[in-house]
């Protein structure tokens, strides 16, 4: 029988960001768990943490939830000593962490612009150094994901600036610590999905059918699919970059955008109310 190039059985996996409301942590976290790995289940919601966990132990892996506020870096300090505790490794980490204050340039105060950078960026830091500070230890090294966006990687505008800026710091995070560690066996890639179908945002628009009817097409109209992504198309790029599928990339920011960047027509110069 061929050898299973995603497997990922005896690993440890910490998904910050797992919670089972957020669509894609939650995700990842039960694809790699059918493919083997123990799962650390981490988020700031802790009951959608806790769900993960049952999905996850469902499949016949270990679990642990834990709340973490991801921009603490007390909080992630106790996330890694939990995971010490449970599991006495770290072989993956994918970091999930995002807020953004939908907000013009010039009408963000410094608490949004901190903020933004604190959850979406500072946090990916903190994460990494703990998870790095592991895998250096480890005769197998590891892995890490973050999870960047198109706003990264293209001006978006429409209120997106902090957000955007912090996301092009997750990018060059991801750069550098590919290439400060790659010879040390651990490899950092990034992921940079377009807009998804999240709970979150299938929320929203529910709530809101005037906002799903102006931003939607906005949405649809710079994706070459046609369409929103789901949470569950992460799953295989993840597996690809975690796991041995993947044992020659490093330093990757891979668009799962549906052509997005491709086009180049991920933003406007119009806000969507216009």
């Amino acid at each position: 029988m061929a050898e299973d190039i995603f497997d990922m059985t005896g690993k440890t996996a910490v998904i910050v960001g797992a919670g089972a409301n957020g669509g894609i942590g939650h995700v990842i976290a039960l694809a790699f768990a059918a493919h083997g790995a123990d799962i650390v289940a981490a988020d700031i919601d802790e009951p959608g943490a806790v769900t993960t966990k049952n999905e996850v132990e469902k499949l016949g892996r270990r679990s642990i939830a834990v709340h973490c506020d991801a921009s603490s870096e007390d909080d992630v300090a106790k996330l890694f000593e939990q995971t010490d505790r449970a599991f006495g490794k770290v072989d993956v980490l994918v970091n999930l962490p995002f807020w953004f204050p939908r907000m013009r340039p010039h009408e963000l105060d410094l608490a949004g612009w901190e903020r933004t950078l604190k959850i979406c960026l500072t946090s990916y830091f903190f994460c990494s150094k703990q998870a790095i500070q592991r895998m250096l230890k480890q005769e197998t090294r590891g892995n890490i994901l973050n999870i960047g966006s198109i706003a990264g990687a293209a001006a978006l505008g429409r209120g997106n600036f902090a957000y955007s800026v912090a996301k092009g710091g997750v990018h060059q995070m991801t750069k550098e610590l590919a290439i400060e560690y790659g010879r040390e066996g651990i490899r950092v890639n990034a992921i940079l999905p377009c807009q998804v179908s999240t709970p979150g945002l299938k929320n929203q628009l529910t709530a809101d059918p005037q906002l799903a009817e102006r931003v939607m097409p906005r949405f649809v109209a710079g994706i070459p699919l046609g369409r929103l992504l789901e949470p569950e198309e992460f799953a295989g790029p993840a597996l690809l970059l975690c796991s041995n599928a993947g044992s020659g990339i490093t330093g990757v920011l891979l668009p799962v955008d549906g052509g997005n960047l491709a086009m180049n027509a991920g933003g406007s110069v119009v806000w969507p109310k216009d």
